[in-house]
């Protein structure tokens, strides 16, 4: 536990936020670290119980942090521990007239409850890149684990006495597959740091090649998310990208940022398809907002997506972005930008076919996608941040 530091007069009452991450690094992470940032500014002494919390929220003066420990570096082995400190310090909280706010069915408490993923809206399929299949200690880890996390899901969201979900997918998920009283879900979107996020000049483009490596004028397709099972559609934009590289004319490269246990299953692929120069895997970074300003269109096939910040960035990067059309993130798209939503992401010649479309007329949508990323821009963090806390008071 980290000691309050007494900066400022206390103007609001405290908080206490459960969640395994408070960092930037992306997803629910990220909009975990912008609440709590958000009430720690504005004066809240604010608790977070959790595995890592970023070393410039432990050095604000209103966060305390309550560190849990991470057994064998195991999430899952881990969510028990999580569970139980994270009750004990929101009785603490509680007690003072506090508010509780817990992460889908990872604490076992009944204020406030944030649904970033609903696991009983996603059944993922066996799938190896090399052999056609998990290997069976991992399929059955996942299978145990989808299971634990399905059963405490029903068994915690439904208690909350507000559900704050971050698309209107999540909110009827919630309702249709977990039992959540609808009076009781809130949706709230995600904000941006549109400063970090923002759409490319001609010179920023230039920069960030030159900073990557990449050629000035060769086009690049980006593909951002994990690559351990079958959940962000890569297979089916690998084999997309198979066809595409059969055409003589096709001079679109693909880059894939994530990790997870099948990087070098899809790697090796990859060379024995012929594309080990076509497609590049880099892994985990940092550097995002480089990778989107220096990238030419964004692919997303997945096959569940509560929302989708990844995507959500390379709009507001203003990049044209494919995203199959029941993630949450679709619901942001209006009706001049129908063309990228995807209808099946299994559909590997459907997804071949439009990425051939965008390639004959790479700027047809230049104007629809500038005024979404104005949009979207406008929205902050900090006002999705004020947005949650208002509903969350209102429904009191």
């Amino acid at each position: 536990m980290v000691a309050l530091r007494r900066g400022k007069s206390d103007y609001m009452k405290p908080y206490v936020l459960v969640a395994a991450d408070f960092l930037k690094t992306g997803g629910m992470d990220r909009a975990n670290y912008a609440l709590a940032e958000f009430l720690a500014d504005r004066g809240a002494e604010t608790h977070l119980v959790a595995y890592r919390v970023a070393d410039d929220l432990l050095a604000h003066e209103r966060i305390v942090f309550h560190r849990v420990p991470k057994p064998l570096n195991s999430y899952f082995a881990a969510e028990p521990l999580l569970d139980r400190f994270g009750r004990k310090y929101a009785a603490r909280i509680a007690a003072e007239g506090g508010t509780v706010v817990v992460n889908g069915g990872n604490c076992a408490w009944n204020d406030v409850n944030w649904i970033h993923y609903v696991h009983a809206a996603y059944e993922p399929g066996a799938f190896h890149a090399g052999q056609g299949q998990q290997p069976g200690l991992i399929r059955l880890k996942s299978l145990i684990h989808r299971r634990v996390s399905r059963a405490r899901e029903r068994r915690i969201v439904p208690m909350a006495r507000v559900v704050i979900a971050n698309s209107k997918r999540t909110a009827r998920d919630l309702t249709e597959l977990v039992g959540v009283p609808s009076s009781s879900v809130r949706c709230v979107y995600y904000g941006i740091d549109n400063q970090l996020f923002r759409p490319a000049t001609p010179q920023d483009r230039a920069r960030a090649r030159f900073e990557l490596g990449w050629p000035i004028e060769r086009p690049v397709a980006l593909f951002v998310g994990a690559l351990g099972d079958r959940r962000k559609g890569f297979d089916t934009l690998f084999n997309a990208w198979r066809r595409l590289c059969a055409l003589p004319s096709w001079d679109t490269d693909l880059v894939v940022v994530g990790t997870g246990s099948e990087v070098e299953a899809w790697r090796k692929r990859a060379a024995e398809c012929g594309m080990g120069s076509r497609v590049s895997f880099l892994g985990k970074r940092q550097d995002v907002p480089v990778l989107l300003a220096a990238s030419d269109v964004m692919v997303a096939p997945t096959r569940y997506e509560a929302y989708g910040l990844a995507v959500h960035e390379a709009l507001c990067c203003g990049l044209p972005s494919f995203v199959t059309r029941d993630a949450g993130v679709a619901e942001q798209y209006p009706p001049g930008l129908q063309e990228l939503l995807l209808n099946d992401p299994n559909d590997d010649a459907d997804l071949a076919e439009r990425l051939k479309a965008w390639r004959r007329h790479p700027f047809a949508l230049r104007s629809e996608l500038a005024g979404l990323a104005a949009r979207l821009s406008r929205r902050t963090w900090n006002d999705m941040a004020q947005e949650f806390i208002a509903l969350t008071e209102e429904c009191r």
